[in-house]
């Protein structure tokens, strides 16, 4: 391999010498081998690339920076959101908790890349036209400016991935819900039978939990959508000129067309990061929910002549390597590890968000990699459930009303009419004397067939 030599302030760097990256990156490449390389996750280096074009244009118009070096920075950062230059990002998400390491990463390859399109060789270092802090990051710091990428990162994937994923699954369960309104079974409690509900009624607890979830995540954009750049270092703004974070703020409005906007208290969005504390654990309700759900689905389509196999779902795959025939919930089982692992990154998360020390959080590439992973993670998942499993989901009205007929928790009809301590009575000779609850009502001389018949009818229960 051919190097060629860059140097910082601690001294000279060899670096690969086709590698746009420059001296810093080489160091924390070195220094922090931890993982799997390139584990930043790419969101946060295309967030990089639209903050230091709207940085760069900012710059300008407050006249701190020439036209020249606003136009070639630009034409770098598109590159950079267009992902041409994903593979000079080789940095770890565990590294300096600060992300500066990353920024300059970014910096770097910004500052080399417009060196070649100058016509220059990288090997020409000191003839530099970009350079790296002094142009690249003009008015910044690393705590801003990661903090930032890190809510443009996550405001994009909600938007653009999670959220409508999750609206995908909401209107899937809504349609089920209409489907199956008149199908009329057992409800259970504890796992034991209980009295009637619909299967749509069912369905209908499934969607609102997801549309609950869904507007829980929906209600945390507001503070997700404030950033941090113009506070640079810890929030004093030091070196920032007047009215650049509103500029930039608006550039980057522009680019995405999301609604950003300055942070209420730039102290606040460097040293902590409440705001995505909040919305993961929005994510993670959903989670919790999606977990009640595919147990639920797995349990009511077990069998299928052994268990409940009250839905059927579709056959995606064989379920055995040994058992012929064999068909298992495989998509309820992916999404509830997802959610599993979407319950372990909150907890990550949270305490990661609680290591803030004064003026700065210290562990702000772990939390936005967790996010990110959890956004991503959940979208997929949700994808694959609904597409194939809950759109697939079909009723077995056989069997539902076989276990309807035999219910013995019908008899909670008759409470009113002739008090629970009867009724309980009822139901324990009927399963006693392995009967039905209208032939031991009669037996008891507690009602006549006719009464009976008028009293506990499964679709008057609902």
């Amino acid at each position: 391999m051919i190097f060629r030599e860059e140097k910082d302030t601690l001294g000279t760097v060899k670096i690969p010498v086709e590698k746009y990256w420059g001296a810093q990156t080489e160091r924390s490449r070195i220094n922090f081998k931890i993982g799997n390389p390139n584990s930043m996750p790419i969101e946060i280096i295309r967030s990089f690339g639209l903050l230091k074009k709207a940085s760069a244009n900012a710059n300008f118009d407050l006249g701190i920076i020439s036209e020249k070096k606003r136009n070639i920075i630009s034409e770098v950062c598109d590159e950079i959101i267009n992902g041409k230059l994903d593979d000079q990002f080789p940095l770890v998400v565990w590294q300096t908790g600060s992300g500066t390491h990353t920024n300059m990463n970014v910096n770097e390859v910004i500052s080399n890349r417009c060196h070649v399109k100058m016509g220059e060789k990288l090997e020409n270092s000191e003839k530099r036209f970009i350079h790296a802090n002094d142009d690249v990051n003009m008015s910044q710091s690393s705590n801003d400016t990661f903090s930032t990428a890190m809510h443009i990162a996550s405001y994009k994937i909600l938007l653009e991935k999670t959220i409508p994923s999750i609206e995908k699954l909401k209107k899937s369960l809504q349609k089920k819900s209409l489907l199956f309104k008149n199908i009329v079974k057992i409800g259970r409690t504890h796992f034991m039978d209980a009295i009637p509900i619909t299967l749509g009624q069912e369905f209908s607890g499934y969607s609102s939990q997801i549309l609950h979830g869904l507007n829980s995540i929906k209600r945390t954009l507001q503070n997700l959508s404030e950033l941090a750049i113009g506070g640079t270092a810890v929030g004093t703004g030091l070196n920032c000129p007047k009215g650049y974070d509103k500029k930039v703020i608006k550039y980057l409005s522009k680019y995405t067309g999301f609604p950003f906007k300055v942070a209420d208290n730039k102290f606040e969005s460097i040293a902590s990061h409440d705001a995505i504390v909040e919305t993961h654990s929005a994510i993670k309700r959903v989670a919790v929910s999606l977990i009640k759900i595919s147990n639920d689905i797995r349990f009511l389509s077990s069998g299928p002549r052994s268990g409940i196999n009250e839905i059927h779902l579709p056959e995606n795959e064989p379920g055995s390597s040994i058992m012929p025939g064999k068909v298992n919930p495989t998509q309820c089982e992916a999404i509830i590890m997802v959610c599993m692992q979407i319950i372990g990154n909150d907890v990550t998360i949270s305490m990661a968000g609680a290591s803030g020390n004064c003026e700065l959080n210290v562990c702000k590439p772990l939390i936005i990699y967790n996010f990110l992973q959890s956004s991503k993670l959940l979208s997929d998942s949700i994808c694959s459930f609904t597409s194939f499993c809950v759109n697939g989901i079909t009723p077995n009205y056989k069997r539902i009303k076989e276990l309807l007929d035999k219910s013995l928790m019908l008899v909670t009809a008759l409470n009113i009419h002739i008090g629970y301590e009867k009724s309980s009575i009822i139901a324990k000779k009927a399963y006693l004397n392995n009967s039905t609850l209208k032939k031991e009502a009669v037996r008891l001389g507690y009602l006549t067939s006719e009464e009976f018949d008028k009293y506990v009818n499964p679709y008057k229960m609902i």
